[in-house]
Protein backbone atom coordinates (compact mmCIF):
# COMPACT_ATOMS: atom_id res chain seq x y z
CA UNK A 1 0.00 0.00 0.00
CA UNK A 2 2.82 2.39 0.76
CA UNK A 3 4.19 1.75 -2.70
CA UNK A 4 0.90 2.78 -4.32
CA UNK A 5 0.61 5.87 -2.13
CA UNK A 6 4.18 6.92 -2.96
CA UNK A 7 3.57 6.33 -6.66
CA UNK A 8 0.46 8.52 -6.59
CA UNK A 9 2.30 11.34 -4.83
CA UNK A 10 5.12 11.19 -7.41
CA UNK A 11 2.64 11.19 -10.31
CA UNK A 12 0.73 14.14 -8.87
CA UNK A 13 3.99 16.05 -8.36
CA UNK A 14 5.02 15.43 -11.96
CA UNK A 15 1.59 16.49 -13.24
CA UNK A 16 1.63 19.68 -11.15
CA UNK A 17 4.95 20.67 -12.76
CA UNK A 18 3.55 20.40 -16.30
CA UNK A 19 1.94 23.35 -18.05
CA UNK A 20 -1.34 22.23 -19.55
CA UNK A 21 0.22 18.92 -20.58
CA UNK A 22 -2.18 15.99 -20.45
CA UNK A 23 -1.09 12.51 -19.52
CA UNK A 24 -1.97 9.79 -21.97
CA UNK A 25 -5.04 7.64 -21.36
CA UNK A 26 -3.02 4.61 -20.18
CA UNK A 27 -1.29 6.44 -17.34
CA UNK A 28 -4.57 8.16 -16.46
CA UNK A 29 -6.27 4.75 -16.19
CA UNK A 30 -3.42 3.45 -14.04
CA UNK A 31 -3.79 6.42 -11.73
CA UNK A 32 -7.53 5.77 -11.32
CA UNK A 33 -6.80 2.06 -10.81
CA UNK A 34 -4.21 2.87 -8.16
CA UNK A 35 -6.64 5.18 -6.38
CA UNK A 36 -9.28 2.42 -6.36
CA UNK A 37 -6.74 -0.05 -5.00
CA UNK A 38 -5.63 2.26 -2.19
CA UNK A 39 -9.25 2.76 -1.14
CA UNK A 40 -9.99 -0.97 -1.30
CA UNK A 41 -6.84 -1.99 0.61
CA UNK A 42 -7.67 0.49 3.38
CA UNK A 43 -11.09 -1.16 3.81
CA UNK A 44 -9.53 -4.63 4.04
CA UNK A 45 -7.00 -4.24 6.80
CA UNK A 46 -9.48 -4.88 9.64
CA UNK A 47 -11.13 -7.94 8.09
CA UNK A 48 -8.69 -10.79 8.73
CA UNK A 49 -9.98 -14.21 9.85
CA UNK A 50 -9.64 -15.18 13.51
CA UNK A 51 -10.71 -18.84 13.45
CA UNK A 52 -10.02 -22.18 11.81
CA UNK A 53 -7.07 -24.46 11.05
CA UNK A 54 -4.90 -21.59 9.82
CA UNK A 55 -5.25 -19.28 12.82
CA UNK A 56 -1.93 -17.68 13.73
CA UNK A 57 -0.43 -18.03 10.27
CA UNK A 58 0.72 -15.10 8.17
CA UNK A 59 0.26 -15.88 4.52
CA UNK A 60 1.66 -13.76 1.73
CA UNK A 61 -0.16 -13.45 -1.57
CA UNK A 62 0.98 -11.87 -4.79
CA UNK A 63 -1.81 -9.97 -6.48
CA UNK A 64 -1.17 -8.78 -10.01
CA UNK A 65 -3.68 -6.15 -11.02
CA UNK A 66 -3.87 -5.93 -14.82
CA UNK A 67 -4.31 -2.70 -16.75
CA UNK A 68 -7.85 -3.77 -17.62
CA UNK A 69 -8.86 -4.08 -13.93
CA UNK A 70 -11.81 -4.18 -13.06
CA UNK A 71 -13.02 -5.63 -16.32
CA UNK A 72 -10.74 -8.65 -15.78
CA UNK A 73 -9.83 -10.30 -12.48
CA UNK A 74 -6.50 -9.86 -10.76
CA UNK A 75 -4.10 -12.79 -10.83
CA UNK A 76 -3.43 -14.13 -7.34
CA UNK A 77 -0.78 -16.55 -6.12
CA UNK A 78 0.06 -17.71 -2.60
CA UNK A 79 3.77 -17.15 -1.90
CA UNK A 80 3.77 -18.88 1.49
CA UNK A 81 4.08 -22.66 1.63
CA UNK A 82 0.78 -23.97 2.90
CA UNK A 83 -1.01 -27.29 3.41
CA UNK A 84 -4.46 -26.46 2.06
CA UNK A 85 -6.94 -28.36 -0.13
CA UNK A 86 -7.72 -25.29 -2.27
CA UNK A 87 -4.19 -23.92 -2.66
CA UNK A 88 -1.61 -25.95 -4.59
CA UNK A 89 1.88 -26.34 -3.18
CA UNK A 90 3.02 -24.21 -6.14
CA UNK A 91 0.76 -21.34 -5.00
CA UNK A 92 -2.14 -21.60 -7.46
CA UNK A 93 -5.50 -20.84 -5.87
CA UNK A 94 -8.87 -22.43 -6.54
CA UNK A 95 -11.38 -19.64 -5.97
CA UNK A 96 -14.22 -19.19 -8.46
CA UNK A 97 -14.33 -15.40 -8.27
CA UNK A 98 -10.78 -15.30 -9.67
CA UNK A 99 -12.02 -16.92 -12.88
CA UNK A 100 -13.09 -14.69 -15.71
CA UNK A 101 -15.74 -17.26 -16.64
CA UNK A 102 -17.11 -19.80 -14.20
CA UNK A 103 -19.77 -22.43 -14.63
CA UNK A 104 -21.50 -21.59 -11.35
CA UNK A 105 -21.89 -17.90 -12.17
CA UNK A 106 -19.75 -16.75 -9.23
CA UNK A 107 -16.75 -15.75 -11.36
CA UNK A 108 -15.32 -12.32 -11.91
CA UNK A 109 -17.59 -9.41 -12.82
CA UNK A 110 -16.72 -5.71 -13.27
CA UNK A 111 -18.69 -4.95 -10.10
CA UNK A 112 -16.23 -7.01 -8.03
CA UNK A 113 -13.37 -5.32 -6.23
CA UNK A 114 -10.05 -6.19 -4.70
CA UNK A 115 -11.91 -6.30 -1.39
CA UNK A 116 -14.00 -9.18 -2.78
CA UNK A 117 -10.80 -11.02 -3.70
CA UNK A 118 -9.32 -10.64 -0.23
CA UNK A 119 -12.61 -11.63 1.41
CA UNK A 120 -12.65 -14.68 -0.88
CA UNK A 121 -9.09 -15.53 0.18
CA UNK A 122 -10.07 -15.05 3.83
CA UNK A 123 -13.00 -17.39 3.29
CA UNK A 124 -10.66 -20.07 1.94
CA UNK A 125 -9.25 -20.19 5.45
CA UNK A 126 -12.66 -20.50 7.12
CA UNK A 127 -16.09 -21.13 5.56
CA UNK A 128 -15.06 -21.74 1.91
CA UNK A 129 -12.47 -24.36 2.83
CA UNK A 130 -13.52 -27.05 0.34
CA UNK A 131 -12.41 -30.64 0.77
CA UNK A 132 -14.89 -31.98 -1.81
CA UNK A 133 -13.45 -30.23 -4.90
CA UNK A 134 -9.75 -29.80 -4.03
CA UNK A 135 -6.85 -28.37 -5.97
CA UNK A 136 -4.40 -30.08 -3.60
CA UNK A 137 -5.83 -33.61 -3.58
CA UNK A 138 -3.24 -34.89 -1.08
CA UNK A 139 -4.28 -32.28 1.51
CA UNK A 140 -7.98 -33.05 1.04
CA UNK A 141 -7.42 -36.81 1.33
CA UNK A 142 -5.25 -36.24 4.39
CA UNK A 143 -8.12 -34.36 6.05
CA UNK A 144 -10.58 -37.14 5.20
CA UNK A 145 -8.24 -39.83 6.63
CA UNK A 146 -7.20 -38.08 9.84
CA UNK A 147 -8.48 -34.63 10.78
CA UNK A 148 -6.20 -34.32 13.83
CA UNK A 149 -3.08 -35.22 11.84
CA UNK A 150 -4.19 -32.76 9.13
CA UNK A 151 -4.46 -30.03 11.80
CA UNK A 152 -0.97 -30.96 13.06
CA UNK A 153 0.51 -30.76 9.56
CA UNK A 154 -1.16 -27.38 8.98
CA UNK A 155 0.34 -26.13 12.26
CA UNK A 156 3.78 -27.48 11.25
CA UNK A 157 3.55 -25.58 7.97
CA UNK A 158 2.51 -22.43 9.85
CA UNK A 159 5.38 -22.81 12.31
CA UNK A 160 7.93 -23.39 9.52
CA UNK A 161 6.70 -21.07 6.78
CA UNK A 162 3.98 -18.68 7.96
CA UNK A 163 5.34 -16.76 10.96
Amino acid sequence: MLTLASKLKREEGVRAGRTLARSNDASHRVSIRDRLLIKEVAELEANLPNEGYYLGGKFQFEIEVPEAYNMVPPKVKCLTRIWHPNIAETGEICLSLLREHSIDGTGWAPTRTLKDVVWGLNSLFTDLLNFDDPLNIDAAEHHLRDKEDFRNKVQDFIKNYAR
